[in-house]
């Protein structure tokens, strides 16, 4: 798979933990307060799967892949506490992933395998980016007003997204965590 892409009959993928209302509206403020011109093209999120391109008939293929991981995977509970950053090596501040690292870990795997199996250009670490690309200073801020940031919200279903040409990710599906809980 091209991450590059798409081209022509392709369409460019991610999956996701949708990060649900009140908070959602928190952390893309913050982002547009920043200036990331991200914060109104991208739903504050987990990432599982960053952006993938496949072919456009490969959709129910890839459609039942995910029905298929949903299903072996219980619902779960995320907590987001305070900031860290990957800077130097990119340019992105993000809200930390405190519960609930070790399911996105499980689900992160399982998704990219299949057809969506693909290379990591990075170690996996689930977080949730306040700000990305955007000048130094707006990267202390990100990381400054979020330190105290804290939130827990239920996990009952991981979302497919596409990656329009105007760059807005666009909800495609839903699929709920149907396995059980341990």
């Amino acid at each position: 798979m091209n991450p590059s892409g798409p081209f022509g009959e392709e369409l460019r993928v991610g999956v996701a933990v949708t990060v649900p209302e009140p908070y959602a509206a928190d952390l893309r403020a913050v982002r547009s307060r920043v200036g990331d011109p991200a914060a109104d093209l991208i739903q504050p999120h987990i990432t599982l799967l960053g952006p993938t391109v496949v072919p456009s008939t490969a959709l129910p293929e890839v459609e039942e892949h995910l029905r298929e991981v949903a299903d072996r995977h219980a619902p779960f509970t995320v907590h987001l506490r305070g900031t860290a950053t990957f800077r130097p090596v990119s340019p992105v501040v993000f809200v930390q992933v405190v519960e609930g690292i070790a399911s996105c870990e499980l689900l992160e795997v399982d998704i990219r395998s299949g057809v969506l199996d693909s290379e990591l250009r990075f170690h996996y670490h689930p977080h949730v980016t306040v700000a990305h690309e955007v000048p130094d200073a707006a990267l202390d801020q990100a990381f400054t007003e979020m330190a105290d940031f804290e939130a827990r919200f239920d996990v009952p279903e991981i979302h497919v997204y596409e990656h329009g040409d105007d760059g807005v990710w666009r909800t495609m599906g839903a699929f709920p965590l149907a396995g059980s809980r341990a």
